[in-house]
């Protein structure tokens, strides 16, 4: 399997702290973010790496990570000139996906859980993780039936629908890139996630898992904060690179 990290766009949110850099570089707490999501993937045995990243930081990024001959691994960049939704990681790492099961991790997302059982097991399809969140109409929600398997999924719902919230960790065989490339751009103009998991979920083909440990992404204030006091707090002594 072959890893991904999504790392482009602007962090508007976290203005003034990324005005001059990006924010999957901020420190959180001994670490660069992007160290927590690059550690998910190793730790997971994943030797092959691209990073995706804004055209504008894209020296940054190899001054601090280089080759990933440092860290075991091999790293591959690609730039993301426009932010247009996370499905466009697999059309802009279509080369590099091949015919190959992938993993994609969002560069802000911080998992307090290991998933290296999860993926070291994967058979095909899709695989996500969701977590229950107090606030599920920041992003793309899961419905569960009453045996806990998805019955729909929407993204960033307006009326409720579950307190399930869809993670930054995903799953899949070498099939998502002819998802990505079957969906259309949404009313944000942007290919989402949602429509490649509704790919799978529609060909009965998705699993969805529940995530036991503390998750962040770490893209406001308040979050950045509380994955501060987590990494200090539970990660520090977790991590290999």
């Amino acid at each position: 399997m072959r890893g991904i990290i999504l790392s482009g766009g602007s962090g508007t949110r976290l203005r003034p702290l990324t005005k001059i850099t990006s924010k999957q570089l901020l420190p959180i707490y001994h670490r660069p973010m992007i160290y927590y999501p690059l550690n998910t993937l190793i730790k997971a045995g994943i030797k092959e790496i691209l990073i995706i990243v804004a055209p504008e930081r894209a020296g940054d990024y190899l001054n601090l990570l280089g080759s990933g001959r440092e860290f075991g691994v091999k790293f591959t960049y690609e730039i993301q000139d426009h932010p247009e939704g996370i499905a466009q990681a697999f059309l802009i790492g279509e080369n590099f996906i091949d015919n190959e099961d992938v993993a994609l991790i969002l560069g802000d997302n911080i998992f307090a859980d290991d998933f290296i059982e999860e993926i070291q097991s994967f058979k095909g399809g899709a695989k996500i993780f969701a977590k229950q969140v107090p606030d599920p109409e920041r992003f793309g929600v899961v419905k569960f039936d009453e045996k806990l398997k998805a019955e729909k999924i929407v993204e960033k719902p307006q009326a409720y629908l579950s307190d399930y919230a869809v993670t930054g960790l995903y799953i899949y065989d070498r099939r998502v890139v002819e998802a990505a490339k079957s969906i259309s751009p949404s009313g944000r103009k942007e290919l989402e996630i949602t429509d490649v998991n509704n790919w799978y979920l529609a060909k009965g083909e998705l699993d969805v898992a529940i995530v036991k440990g503390e998750w962040l992404d770490a893209g406001t204030f308040d979050s950045l904060l509380r994955a501060q006091n987590l990494a200090k707090e539970k990660l520090a002594d977790k991590m290999v690179i």
